[in-house]
């Protein structure tokens, strides 16, 4: 194998990412670590604890929300099926959208909590529903 040339390395580099898929935002549920990591755009961004469900992720360079991880599904799950029975039909054994999680966090949230929090909730349904991202909860 002969090593390339700084010239020869780049413009390798560039055409792999001419041939890169684009960038699609998704929801992936994770089963070792029961979350989801939503990601709407593909951007640099910093991490943000917004409560015990959602982590927030904040684009570096505008600070407008790009995704966020969400954990304890199951549990939230467990939750909504006492709480709101209707919510275990919406995500059981199918592709769902992403905003019924955020949805069912809001509505079980007391309205005297946390008004930030329930703006970036929002925000994050807001987000959800523009992109459409589904996830599936196999073998949860």
């Amino acid at each position: 194998m002969t090593a390339m040339s700084n010239s020869d390395f780049g413009k390798y580099m560039l055409e792999l990412a001419r041939n890169a898929p684009s960038f699609k935002p998704s929801a992936t549920y994770d089963g070792d670590g029961d979350c989801i990591e939503f990601i709407a755009s593909p951007e640099v961004f910093h991490a943000q604890r917004l409560d015990d469900l959602v982590t927030v992720y904040y684009s570096q360079e505008t600070g407008k929300i790009v995704g966020s991880l969400i954990k304890g599904i199951s549990r939230l799950r467990e939750q909504m099926g006492d709480k709101i029975p209707g919510f275990i039909i919406e995500i059981e054994d199918r592709p769902f959208k992403l905003v019924h999680i955020f949805l069912a966090k809001l509505w079980i949230t007391p309205p005297a909590a946390d008004k930030i929090v329930s703006r970036t909730y929002r925000k994050l349904i807001e987000i959800a529903d523009a992109t459409g991202v589904e996830a599936e909860l196999a073998g949860v």
